[in-house]
C-alpha cells in the first residue's frame, strides 16, 4: 500500500472526523445505495463506532491522502481464518476526486489479502449501480449470484486471490 494513503481505524477517529462520515453516509448520493435508506442518528453512529472497539467480525477504516479525507472502507464476516470476509466502501461525496473509487478499491483489496490474509473478498452492489459494478470488474470481481434486498435486485460478486 502507497504510504501516501492513510486507513484511520474509526475506533481511532476525533469526534470532527465521525461527523464528518455521518454527514456522508447520510448523504443522499450515499446512502440511496446502502441497505439502511434512513438517516442515521448521531447518538446511534456513535454507539456503533463505540462496539466495534469489542468486535472483531469487522473493522472499519476512514481514508486519508494528505490532509484530503477520500472516503471509507469496510471488512466484515472476519473469522479466525478469514479465508472469505466481505467489504464495502464508499466515497467522500463532497469531495471530487478523479478515480477515487479505483483508489478505495485498491486499498480495499490490498488490505484484504496482503493484511488480513483472505482468500476470497465478496461484496453485494445493487444491480441498477452500474457505475460501482463496471468498478468492481475492472478489478476482476465475477458476479456470482443475485438476492433481492428492500425490493431491490442485489449482485453478489467475489474475487479470488489468484484472480488479481
Amino acid at each position: 500500500m502507497e504510504d501516501k494513503f492513510k486507513l484511520i481505524n474509526f475506533t481511532e477517529l476525533t469526534l470532527n472526523e465521525k461527523e464528518m462520515i455521518l454527514g456522508w453516509r447520510n448523504h443522499p448520493e450515499i446512502k440511496k445505495w446502502m441497505y439502511t435508506t434512513k438517516n442515521i442518528q448521531l447518538s446511534d453512529h456513535l454507539s456503533f463506532i463505540e462496539k466495534l472497539k469489542t468486535c472483531n467480525d469487522k473493522i472499519y477504516f476512514l481514508v486519508k491522502h494528505g490532509k484530503e479525507y477520500l472516503g471509507v472502507i469496510d471488512f466484515y464476516n472476519l473469522k479466525d481464518t478469514n479465508e472469505i470476509i466481505e467489504f464495502g466502501l464508499y466515497s467522500n461525496p463532497n469531495a471530487k476526486i478523479p478515480g477515487v473509487g479505483r483508489i478505495l478499491e485498491k486499498l480495499s483489496i490490498e488490505y484484504a489479502f496482503d493484511v488480513l490474509k483472505a482468500k476470497v473478498l465478496k461484496l453485494e452492489v445493487f444491480s441498477e449501480n452500474m457505475q460501482v459494478r463496471n468498478l468492481h470488474k475492472k478489478f476482476h470481481f465475477k458476479e456470482v449470484n443475485k438476492k433481492i434486498i428492500n425490493n431491490k435486485e442485489v449482485i453478489c460478486m467475489e474475487l479470488k486471490n489468484e484472480n488479481r
